[in-house]
């Protein structure tokens, strides 16, 4: 089945941005592509200032939050499982496991979290394996728990897509997915910045973090679903309270956003690619523009929103972030480890620190655990790493 949802140009004026605030204080707010100088990094295009609300993302911050430890550490507990062909997206399951999607095969698997045994649950029809394309972000439904339904966000011939699938592990493995029902379509898609998080915010709604697929432009195109963070219902249709009720789109000027994640106040966390200058950690404010391609990292322009922290390509090329013991945890592609941001509210306490440079070469996701830890995936078989005889693997960490 597939569904094309009528979606017009967001009205991004100052009325409707200020009652979107207003309405998104009880919502919530999940790219390849490496940032190395080379076909998938060029820019130049012009933008459209912004004259969107000041509010916050969904969740009001609180005063008293306390603040992160300045200084933390990272310990591997265990290696999960190994011999993972391209894995992209991670999303757990109720009770812990979980599912893992593989770029290049178009499959998803589980993975046991006690034992690390994969099961092939099927393959995503459709999707179209090329450059950073292929079956990327995984999330299940709020309301797994009755529904069954995992999302994938995947590219094919003609565009990059999100379908959902009711999973049931009754069936044969290799055959627990139902028929997918393509919910949202029309994303741009490209051989690179193909975007490809998605996640449940605390609203219960899903977000998609999309790219500009090389055509620097569509990102400041409020016509165009590339270089965004998409915001809409379980089935695909625009939320109200967006920026825009009859859109989807929730932030702009983006250049390929691959992590989403949100604070225990209800912000929104993304992780964007730079080109040659700055890669971004942005909080994420509905109806802002973050500027790309006219402003890379701090811009200290008022059109434009700046990054929280910034980073060289060079150290780091985020994919995957997540948030745990009040700090963003955020893998490098490029820069081959693991970067910790330590936060109070909306602001670091401290400077980055990273973990793990190049022990494990790429890494692509992180996931937050019931524990207290975060599952970390590494990324050496999707055709820019050095794969060693384990890769790909799921690593369990312990943090503080």
């Amino acid at each position: 089945m597939e569904r094309n949802p009528t979606v017009r140009r967001p009205r991004v004026i100052p009325v409707i941005a200020a009652a979107a605030a207003t309405l998104l204080l009880v919502a919530g707010c999940s790219s390849d592509g490496d940032s190395t100088t080379g076909p998938e990094d060029r820019r130049s295009s012009p933008a459209k200032p912004g004259s969107e609300s000041d509010s916050a993302s969904p969740g009001a911050p609180s005063p008293t939050a306390s603040a992160a430890p300045r200084k933390g550490s990272v310990k591997v507990e265990r290696t999960l499982t190994t011999k993972l062909d391209s894995p992209w997206g991670v999303a757990p399951l109720p009770g812990g496991d979980l599912l893992v999607s593989s770029r290049d095969t178009g499959k998803i698997f589980k993975i046991a979290a006690d034992t690390g045994k994969k099961t092939e649950l099927g393959s995503v029809p459709g999707v179209s394996p090329a450059g950073e394309g292929g079956l990327l972000g995984l999330a299940v439904s709020s309301d797994f728990g009755s529904d069954h339904m995992v999302y994938a966000y995947f590219t094919t011939d003609s565009d990059n897509r999100i379908a959902r699938m009711m999973y049931d592990d009754k069936r044969p493995a290799g055959d627990q997915l139902g028929a997918p029902d393509t919910i949202f379509k029309g994303i741009p898609k490209g051989a690179i910045h193909n975007g490809g998080r998605i996640a449940f915010g605390p609203d219960k709604m899903l977000y998609a973090g999309t790219g500009e697929s090389g055509d620097r432009g569509l990102a400041q195109d409020l016509d165009s679903f590339g270089g965004k963070i998409l915001r809409m219902t379980p089935e695909g249709e625009p939320v109200h309270g967006n920026p825009d009720p009859d859109s989807v789109v929730y932030s702009y000027g983006h250049r390929n956003v691959q992590g989403l994640a949100w604070d225990r106040d209800k912000r929104l966390w993304a992780s964007e690619f730079g080109q040659d200058t700055w890669d971004e950690l942005n909080l994420i404010k509905p109806g802002k523009n973050y500027g790309w391609p006219e402003a890379e990292g701090k811009a200290g322009e008022k059109a434009y929103v700046d990054p929280l922290e910034q980073w060289k390509p060079t150290d780091a090329s985020p994919s995957g972030i997540a948030i745990a013991k009040g700090s963003v945890w955020m893998a490098g592609l490029r820069g081959e480890r693991l970067w910790r941001i330590p936060l109070k509210g909306e602001r670091p306490v401290a400077k980055p620190r990273s973990f793990l440079v190049g022990k494990y070469g790429r890494l692509r996701s992180v996931v937050a655990t019931d524990d207290g830890g975060l599952w970390v995936t590494t990324s050496n078989t999707d055709g820019r790493g050095e794969p060693g005889k384990q890769d790909d693997r799921i690593l369990k960490l312990k943090i503080t």
